[in-house]
């Protein structure tokens, strides 16, 4: 047997107070933003099955948005694949960050693949803030809760709404679907654990409408890679020299 009842017990119990995050603001203001992808799925001539199913599949929602637009731009499948892996791709440093931190020596490999493909920003933000808070062999169970959860239920408000939203005023389908970005900018910035991130971002915020500006094809890639790689040069060879040197002076002060 390789669950006692009580472990049995234990792990529902925090699969249900997983479960419980979706109340939290992030994951309010994430359900709020799907009811804008559902107008963004209709106006775009996308049917109501075909959204539910990228949200269960596809899932960040950055990613679907990519997918109609390159769909609803007459792109080529190869080009619609490429261009929705590239946007995908910032999602492995993400899982590599919390993996660690969620597994056990008994977790199943199989699982923690499984719980990969919900990790996107606000499942994230919610494991970074709260892992810490639950018992290590509980940890797989309490995200599962959290994300599948939202996953499911963002799916259904897809369904739902995919034909309410016909009857909202243009302004306020897309006001709906900035509120995703605007909570990214803010669970970004104060979830960073390093002072390179927090320029890491700066930089690309200000790379991005540059490049939208001389190469929009590319904006997203050259800015991501391009302020990420300037960011990480300038924090190596700038910011920790100057804190080495910082440091130097107490550690001699301590030594006899």
């Amino acid at each position: 047997m390789l669950f006692s009842p009580s472990d049995v017990r234990s792990s529902l119990s925090w699969f249900l107070s997983g479960m419980r995050g979706i109340l939290s603001l992030p994951a309010l203001i994430l359900m709020t933003s799907f009811v804008g992808f559902s107008a963004f799925a209709l106006e775009s001539g996308i049917g109501r099955g075909e959204a539910v199913f990228m949200t269960l599949v596809v899932w960040a929602l950055p990613a679907k948005m990519i997918l109609i637009g390159t769909m609803a731009g007459g792109a080529p499948l190869a080009a619609s694949f490429l261009a929705v892996t590239l946007s995908s791709i910032r999602m492995m440093p993400m899982v590599a960050s919390i993996m660690p931190d969620m597994k056990n020596d008994k977790s199943p490999t199989w699982l923690l693949l499984f719980l990969s493909h919900f990790v996107a920003i606000t499942s994230w933000v919610f494991a970074i803030q709260h892992l810490n808070d639950v018992p290590r062999d509980k940890r797989i169970a309490y995200f599962g809760g959290f994300a599948i959860t939202l996953t499911l239920i963002n799916a259904v408000i897809v369904g739902v709404c995919y034909g309410i939203v016909a009857q909202f005023p243009p302004i306020v389908a897309g006001a709906l679907f900035m509120l995703t970005p605007i909570y990214f900018f803010a669970s970004i910035w104060a979830s960073a654990r390093h002072d390179v991130v927090k320029l890491a971002f700066v930089v690309g915020v200000v790379m991005g409408p540059a490049m939208a500006m001389i190469e929009p094809e590319f904006d997203i890639l050259y800015a991501g890679l391009g302020g990420g790689t300037l960011a990480y040069l300038f924090d190596r060879y700038v910011l920790r020299p100057r804190r080495r040197a910082k440091a130097s002076p107490s550690v001699m002060e301590d030594m006899p």
